[in-house]
């Protein structure tokens, strides 16, 4: 529900900063996060903690493409990338965080009213630390707050760079009201006149491929559900498993930081088909480690597992054409539970009805229960790759899409652009969401990751073909990037007039963006 109240969130969020501006998209998004919060905290009913989830999710949606928004319109172009990864590092971060809080209250009384309460107190403290920073200077000149602006803009920008800023920003605006298609002010003059201009048709091309493609890569399936993976790995002890998880949100969290120092030197582009590379190769590596660990997984112990106690037989075993080739995977797809050799528990088990009296007789007996996976000497290679993947996701398309999607619309579209690439992202995160847990349950772990590893092949194409590069470009020069039309630099073709240029060194914001432009 969270997930659900973050797509509306995102989308009212894009109108919300073209009308009112960046800096009360986020006091708004603030309030909201925090009356979430108290509501779950509160909660006398499941029904009221839903209620508080919507309310976070509405929060979470409109501030999930406001701040990197905010924070790229108030940086100078050459650190803005490092900027904007700031944001990513302290979501990863908080996630981190958000791991170890839980743990600790879960030996608190009143747990999980503590668990989802506390997360109104950064709410509160942004709202306030919100109210002493500026309005993005880019907004206050499209509403015509001119001195504002450019008092801001002296604040970001050495002396001799502000005039030079102000006059791109005017040049822009100008552009703009003398385009044919000029827009309203209402959401449904605004999105007509978005995909009639071609420089926001284009934009929207790279945004939301960018988004779905991060969605699409798994990302949430492990952060969401890291326990459970791992789980399926052949960790049985819930608390191992969160153990493990921490390592997983903690890799993202350092990976962020690696985008902070990369994504304005290496361009953000490249790095985001590297580590896509990165993502499909661990894919195929999880999906066949499981694969391997489901085929050898430890046989059923036909004698036991109908004589362990009365009625603690698996039905779907008992019932079986031919119960003597199943093992223990098969029993967990039967939702029957296993309960492994006590000697050694990678040889026979009994394949027993799932039920708690069971697993609590089953521990009793110094043995292992699984529900989720099964024992496997294959686990720690999964976890090992579980922590690559991160490495490969976190510097790339853990950050960059957000990046992408603060500098690559026009001026005034700029919020509606981000909010509709945001929604793309919440949607296809509530997608991958909900089918991951029936995915594993019809496919298996090994099938599921091989076929997440499919959507990012999918998705690279996409980012090859749509995304251009655009390190170091001002707001302005990537319009112009845009208008021109891009291709990938192995497809286009250079004018000779284009040529001469380049030879003579006066290239202008068309030919100079790396990894290819079209002339």
């Amino acid at each position: 529900m969270a997930v659900a109240g973050a797509i509306v969130g995102a989308g009212l969020g894009g109108w919300m900063n073209d009308k009112f501006g960046r800096r009360m998209s986020i006091l708004v998004a603030d309030v909201l996060f925090f009356v979430g919060a108290v509501v779950m905290a509160l909660a006398p009913a499941p029904w009221m903690i839903i209620l508080g989830r919507i309310f976070v999710g509405f929060g979470v949606g409109m501030a999930s493409m406001t701040a990197p928004l905010y924070i790229s319109e108030a940086s100078p172009a050459r650190i803005r990338g490092a900027l904007v990864s700031t944001n990513g590092l302290l979501i990863t971060g908080g996630q981190f965080l958000s791991y170890c809080i839980n743990l600790a209250f879960t030996h608190v009384t009143g747990t999980w009213r503590w668990m989802l309460g506390v997360a109104g107190v950064p709410a509160a403290v942004q709202f306030v630390l919100m109210l002493s920073l500026p309005e993005s200077p880019r907004w206050l000149y499209t509403k015509y707050k001119v001195d504002e602006a450019k008092s801001i803009l002296e604040r970001i920008y050495p002396a001799e760079e502000v005039e030079g800023e102000l006059y791109a920003l005017k040049v822009s605006v100008e552009a703009e009201k003398a385009n044919e298609h000029a827009i309203g002010d209402s959401l449904g003059q605004k999105l007509k006149g978005a995909f009639k201009n071609v420089v926001v048709r284009r934009g929207l091309y790279a945004g939301v491929t960018v988004q779905v493609a991060q969605q699409f890569s798994g990302i949430n399936t492990v952060m969401y559900y890291s326990p459970s993976i791992v789980q399926f790995a052949g960790f049985a002890s819930n608390k191992t498993a969160l153990a493990l998880s921490l390592i997983t949100s903690g890799l993202n969290a350092v990976g962020s930081i690696v985008s902070m120092t990369f994504v304005d030197r290496y361009g953000r582009r490249r790095m985001m088909i590297f580590s896509m590379i990165g993502i499909i190769a661990c894919l195929l590596a999880l999906s066949i480690i499981f694969s391997q660990a489901a085929m050898h997984s430890p046989k059923i112990d036909q004698f036991e597992s109908t004589h362990y106690a009365l009625n603690s037989s698996c039905l779907s075993f008992v019932n079986a054409n031919n119960p003597t080739s199943w093992n223990c995977m098969s029993c967990l797809r039967a939702e029957c539970g296993f309960c492994a050799n006590g000697v050694n528990k990678y040889t026979s088990g009994a394949c027993l009805a799932l039920n708690d009296d069971l697993r609590a007789s089953c521990r009793e007996k110094r043995r292992t229960w699984y529900k989720d996976g099964c024992p496997s000497r294959f686990g720690f290679l999964a976890v090992a790759f579980l922590g690559l993947y991160i490495i490969a996701y976190s510097p790339g398309m853990g950050t960059v899409p957000w990046i992408v999607n603060s500098e690559i619309y026009p001026l005034r579209y700029r919020g509606l652009g981000g909010g509709l690439a945001a929604v793309a992202n919440w949607v296809s995160n509530l997608i991958v969401s909900e089918i991951f847990l029936t995915l594993t349950k019809a496919l298996g772990s090994s099938g599921t990751f091989f076929m997440f590893a499919l959507f990012c092949v999918i998705g690279l194409t996409c980012i090859f073909w749509f995304v251009p590069e655009t390190k170091g470009l001002q707001f302005e020069e990537v319009e112009k990037l845009l208008l021109a039309g891009y291709r990938p630099k192995a497809f286009r073709k250079i004018s000779k007039e284009a040529k001469d240029e380049k030879g003579k060194g006066k290239v202008d914001a068309e030919t100079r963006v790396d990894e290819g432009t079209t002339s």
